[in-house]
């Protein structure tokens, strides 16, 4: 029976979870130092959705110069303290040969992991952390990511560094049509930059509004037909938006799912919002002016309509008041701080029955 895929942090061993000895050989429980922050990470990315699997080279173990008792107490050592923190492992992969030995399974060639990466491994979602070229190159062959992790290298080198950079959601995409050219760029565990220039001044207050209050970072630049009229530019940054915060999701595991009332002097909005992969939008209220700051009124209810469709989401949005501006930015703060709540991470379990969303 094929197991489900699953996205997998391979991760080597010597240099990596453990510093690397003088002679290349950790051959006795007192040479073993653990890599500063290992733990933590291991502990976050094991948080984060991610399997464990060790891959290593051993150069010669079982052979006399390196026999399999000198290495199987310290190992053992070495992975009893991971159990002990709660860090478990999937997999373990080691390769006995020597490179001279020319075996198909040594690093950075993949045949020691070819069955358990077809039946196991969600390729697209995994990555590799290692200390040497080979390590990279085995990446680059499984076709994941990869990561350098060193004892005394950069910042970006460091495990914490490393399993920021495995953990934030995040996502850029370009969507180009007649119309409209627009970027996006979110992070929904940073809260900057936030920097939006769509050409519509009071649009782009409102954009900034969904990201401060969402506690989310956002870039957004769009090159619209203004010049023709505002729907489309509306329009197609909220299905921009819609989908590079959907993506940035990844498969939504841990995520709170649900959001919502905000009051905004006379204005009250109440939002209520389900990341549950289908797209629903309501919008109830009406405006008192047909635009403000260059936005015309009938294109927020399609604004956040649109969001509801490329977000894949039930959007619900009701809104009171007297003073239109004051409608309309609660509109935006409103569904800003329902998407901090739905975005925030509530534990490691998918938030469904279903068992997808």
């Amino acid at each position: 029976m094929t197991m489900e895929k699953s996205r997998v942090l391979f991760v080597d061993r010597d240099g990596t979870l453990i510093e690397e000895p003088p002679d290349e050989q950790v051959d006795a429980i007192e040479k073993i130092r653990f890599m500063p922050g290992v733990f933590t990470a291991l502990r976050q990315a094991r948080d984060a959705g991610f399997l464990l699997a060790m891959v290593t080279n051993q150069d010669g173990l079982g052979s006399a110069s390196f026999p399999q008792a000198a290495f199987d107490a310290p190992h053992q050592f070495m992975m009893d303290a991971f159990s002990s923190q709660g860090i478990e492992f999937d997999a373990v992969f080691i390769c006995p040969h020597r490179k001279s030995d020319g075996c198909d399974c040594r690093k950075p060639r993949i045949k020691l992991v070819e069955a358990y990466v077809r039946e196991r491994v969600d390729l697209a979602a995994s990555a590799m952390v290692g200390d040497r070229a080979t390590d990279l190159e085995f990446a680059t062959n499984l076709g994941i990511r990869g990561f350098e992790v060193r004892r005394h290298g950069s910042e970006a080198q460091t495990w914490p560094a490393i399993v920021r950079a495995l953990t934030e959601r995040r996502a850029t995409l370009q969507r180009k049509t007649k119309e409209t050219d627009i970027r996006v760029a979110v992070n929904l565990d940073s809260v900057a930059p936030i920097a939006i220039s769509t050409g519509i001044g009071f649009f782009d207050h409102m954009l900034e509004q969904i990201a401060k209050h969402g506690g989310f970072a956002l870039e957004l630049t769009c090159r619209g037909d203004l010049e023709i009229d505002e729907h489309h530019t509306v329009e197609d940054c909220a299905l921009a938006l819609g989908e590079a915060l959907r993506s940035a999701l990844g498969d939504k595991r841990g995520l709170a799912r649900y959001g919502f009332v905000l009051p905004m002097d006379e204005a009250q909005v109440r939002v209520a919002i389900d990341l549950s992969g289908r797209a629903y939008g309501v919008f109830e209220g009406r405006f008192n002016r047909e635009a403000v700051g260059g936005l015309p009124t009938e294109l927020v209810p399609h604004f956040f309509r649109s969001l509801a469709e490329s977000l894949k989401a039930a959007v619900h949005v009701t809104v009171t008041g007297d003073n239109t501006h004051h409608m309309i930015e609660a509109c935006f703060k409103g569904t800003g701080r329902a998407l901090r709540e739905a975005f925030r991470r509530a534990g490691a379990e998918l938030p469904s029955t279903k068992g997808v969303l």
